[in-house]
């Protein structure tokens, strides 16, 4: 029995995220794809369902990169943190925030597929579906603080919701610009900087 050929999909995968990199994935098209791997559009469809299907293939180690991320951070409840882990959990340590922006430009090329090129796809809403899953995890947290009275200022989850908006937004859009990792470690500092969330949430200091 014959073995199926996987030799071409890696060209396959190389020409679809470099499409969809420059065009994006509504102006991307499967026949430029496969012209540029060198495989017939036959070969491509006996892999991918279509347009759709290939980008998700394309996306699909940063996606599960960054749910697990999600998941690991979210593991232990914040009713079983105690009161000195919960306030630390708050704290905008520099050293921390660099490992997310290390993490994700370890993963840029995908990152970036999904803040600017997904228009059309399921993931189409990244950013702000993101934003919404990283709110569900934070509320948690701040929520436990606030019912303990490690913190002193009344937030909804609505406005929680705004403000990582924002924060969210200052680690994009550095991807979105392409900075350099030189420049995007200088931006960590200015984030850091920025968002002070033990003042923002009336967390005591020091």
């Amino acid at each position: 029995m014959a073995r199926p050929d996987t030799s071409i999909d890696p060209r396959i995968m190389d020409s679809a995220r470099e499409e969809f990199r420059t065009l994006g994935f509504e102006q991307a098209s499967l026949k430029s794809i496969c012209q540029r791997a060198g495989v017939t559009t036959g070969a491509l469809y006996k892999r991918y369902a279509g347009k759709e299907e290939l980008f998700r293939a394309v996306v699909a180690d940063t996606v599960a990169d960054l749910d697990a991320v999600y998941e690991e951070r979210t593991a232990v409840p914040a009713s079983a943190l105690s009161d000195e882990d919960l306030i630390r959990a708050w704290y905008m340590d520099e050293e921390y925030m660099l490992w997310w922006f290390r993490f994700l430009n370890e993963r840029r090329d995908g990152f970036v597929l999904l803040l600017t090129g997904a228009e059309g796809t399921a993931y189409a809403n990244f950013q702000h579906d993101w934003v919404e899953k990283m709110t569900e995890g934070t509320w948690t947290y701040y929520a436990e603080a606030r019912r303990r009275g490690l913190c002193t200022v009344d937030m909804t989850q609505e406005e929680l919701h705004v403000v990582l908006s924002a924060f969210w937004t200052t680690i994009y859009e550095p991807f979105i610009h392409a900075f350099a990792w030189p420049e995007i470690q200088r931006h960590c500092t200015l984030v850091c900087r920025l968002f002070d969330w033990y003042a923002a949430l009336g967390f005591p200091k020091g």
